[in-house]
């Protein structure tokens, strides 16, 4: 049995990816687990002033817990986990988008006068909206196709054409860097939102529209973890099979 200690040099996209019930301790210490996965519990821990031994007991409780229905996307095939991040959370944020923004700019002009920084709220979901549009096409046009095309070269032994991106691990930089992005950006809407706590004035469209962008948020820390510390990692490993 690993000692707590042996454990903590782990990185903290290991843990969520083998369990993603995880990811609720971290998310209660501020840890992200998405876009800076590949620190260690360690470093993460030393960053944030947090006892190790108390964040691992509360990991340690949930891993030794009865999984039940939680899903074990780590087991599943590339080609399956492009589909349903495709189809799940690219659809989300494509359907998300538009109200969020309708919301966000009637807020704007109902309370932006008593409430200014819904108008920095609103500009920061503007921009990545237009972002995560670019980002999704870049991935569902160029490297998702490639990595179905690598993992249909494996299963027919075949061979698979060198892209003109070079190596896989580019493509994935470029992603991950915007991934990083888009995590800074949340980070602000949630300070601005108050970890999305509506003000005591807030009319029902203002307590809508703080739960609807908590939830975009929590869809995007599972859409950006199942690519960073899944599916990048797996690609780039097939991709070596045939270099």
């Amino acid at each position: 049995m690993e000692t707590i200690e042996k454990k903590t040099l782990k990185e903290i996209g290991e843990f969520v990816a083998e369990d993603y019930r995880t990811a609720a301790v971290f998310s209660k210490y501020n840890i992200d687990f998405c876009c800076n996965g590949n620190r260690t519990v360690d470093d993460a821990c030393d960053k944030k002033g947090i006892d190790r031994t108390i964040l691992m007991n509360e990991i340690n409780t949930i891993l030794n817990e009865n999984q039940g229905g939680t899903t074990d996307y780590k087991s599943w095939p590339l080609d399956l986990l492009v589909d349903y991040i495709e189809k799940k959370h690219h659809r989300y944020v494509e359907e998300k988008i538009p109200i969020l923004r309708q919301f966000l700019d009637k807020l704007c002009r109902v309370h932006g006068e008593r409430h200014p920084e819904l108008y920095e709220i609103n500009e920061l979901f503007t921009s990545s909206a237009g972002d995560l549009a670019s980002h999704m096409k870049k991935e569902e046009l160029v490297l998702f196709p490639f990595i179905k095309q690598l993992v249909k070269a494996k299963l027919n032994c075949g061979a698979v054409k060198p892209p003109q991106f070079g190596t896989v691990e580019n493509p994935i930089a470029m992603m991950k860097d915007e991934h990083g992005n888009e995590g800074e950006r949340f980070r602000k809407i949630a300070a601005l939102t108050d970890q999305y706590n509506p003000p005591a004035d807030a009319c029902n469209t203002y307590k809508v529209t703080f739960a609807m962008l908590k939830e975009f948020e929590k869809d995007l820390h599972l859409h950006i973890h199942l690519e960073n510390n899944i599916l990048f990692p797996k690609a780039i490993e097939l991709e070596t099979l045939f270099s």
